[in-house]
């Protein structure tokens, strides 16, 4: 299937606003972590740990942004590549409950967005590699 010129504008819009929130997310966060966490505990070190959330809202403003650009079709894509990563991470998160249970270590929950955005990543992948 091929992309065409209005598509491709899109993606690389996507791209460019993705990629400079997350290299803006990375950076608070980075800083947020070295002061923050030396601090004296209180209010002011709980707002400058939880301080990458603002940049973090740029990368949900860009997924956002670019729902609303995209086609009919491109939409309904993301939507069963979402619903598809969401399964598998409830089914993953879910069955790790019973293996904590069994005795294995507990998990973060900074451990699940990172495995939902995985498997969305490669199901886009995939998609993409089958002319899907």
């Amino acid at each position: 299937m091929k992309t065409s010129t209005h598509e491709y504008k899109n993606v690389r819009k996507y791209y460019n606003e993705m990629g400079a929130a997350f290299l803006l997310y990375a950076l608070v966060l980075v800083i947020s972590i070295c002061v923050g966490r030396p601090m004296k505990p209180g209010s002011g070190q709980t707002l400058l740990l939880i301080s990458p959330m603002a940049p973090f809202l740029l990368i949900i403003l860009a997924i956002f942004r670019h729902f609303q650009r995209v086609d009919e079709f491109v939409r309904l894509q993301i939507l069963e590549n979402i619903a598809i990563a969401a399964g598998v991470t409830a089914g993953w998160t879910f069955t790790y409950g019973f293996l904590e249970n069994a005795g294995f270590p507990r998990l973060s929950m900074f451990t699940v967005w990172p495995v939902m955005g995985a498997v969305w990543g490669v199901i886009a992948i995939v998609r993409c590699a089958a002319g899907r």
